[in-house]
């Protein structure tokens, strides 16, 4: 499995000359498993993942969505397979609060006055399912997902994915209670040779954000350990983290356990 970040930062994009190093855009991570390409979110990342995917000559790909907070959608509609009739999009995501599910919520996004093309227009052919965390199921013949419930205003739905004998957790956004053992996130990250884990936070910022449904790269080193996952990639950058603030945060995380680091825009990693 290849797996490569299009989109590495949280809330809000920020393009910035102080965050050219670790990137601006919003969560977006592809992951390549044989012959089938799963995208993980739909921020503001998918736009040139989507790009690059049309000048490959692709025409399927599996799109993973933790939830329908605006920084993991806000790219949706700039996702250039879905203006082309010969692409299919299978669309799968855990509960969304509101009318027809993502699919709703993702109608409202693109409907007037926000947005000029309305999901019906769109030439593409996609599918949209709806998962109860918890659920396992296949994309192709041999890559199985598996899911769990996060803690998030809203809800979120984590992703383990697995082929080949390798396994990547995609842990964001979720917030820990300090103390306890999150059951669902340990299952999910379980001797993953990659996780991607919500460090949008410093154990020092964390006490004043309870409540906003992130975590901090320690909570995340922590886990790991805990689960004998084998590398961490910190993930969901705060926008107020500039360059210099991310170098002395991936420091810190290194110098706790050095299979840590911070997922740049753009890096892509191969597990084999």
């Amino acid at each position: 499995m290849r797996v490569t970040f299009w989109g590495v930062r949280g809330t809000v994009p920020c393009p910035s000359s102080q965050h050219l190093a670790f990137g601006g855009n919003t969560s977006c991570v592809q992951v390549e498993a044989g012959d089938v390409t799963i995208i993980l979110d739909a921020g503001t990342g998918i736009r040139r993942l989507g790009q690059t995917l049309m000048r490959r000559g692709l025409n399927t790909a599996t799109l993973l969505v933790t939830h329908a907070h605006h920084d993991h959608i806000n790219g949706f509609p700039f996702f250039a397979p879905l203006f082309s009739p010969d692409w299919h999009v299978r669309v799968v995501s855990g509960p969304v609060s509101c009318a027809n599910g993502l699919y709703g919520a993702l109608d409202m996004y693109v409907a007037a006055p926000l947005f000029p093309v309305p999901l019906a227009r769109m030439p593409s052919t996609f599918d949209f399912s709806e998962v109860t965390p918890g659920d396992k199921f296949m994309v192709g013949s041999e890559v199985r997902v598996h899911t769990a419930s996060l803690n998030h205003p809203d809800g979120a739905t984590g992703y383990r994915i697995e082929n080949g004998g390798f396994s990547i957790a995609y842990v964001t956004d979720t917030e820990h209670v300090p103390g306890t053992d999150d059951e669902n996130v340990l299952k999910l990250i379980e001797g993953c040779e990659l996780v991607i884990y919500d460090s949008t936070f410093t154990s020092e910022e964390f006490p004043t954000k309870v409540g906003w449904g992130h975590s901090t790269w320690a909570e995340g080193v922590r886990l790991c350990r805990l689960a004998g996952a084998k590398r961490l990639a910190l993930f969901h950058h705060d926008p107020s983290h500039d360059d210099e603030t991310m170098a002395a945060i991936e420091r810190d995380a290194q110098g706790e356990w050095t299979q840590a680091f911070a997922a740049r825009e753009g890096m892509s990693i191969a597990l084999r």
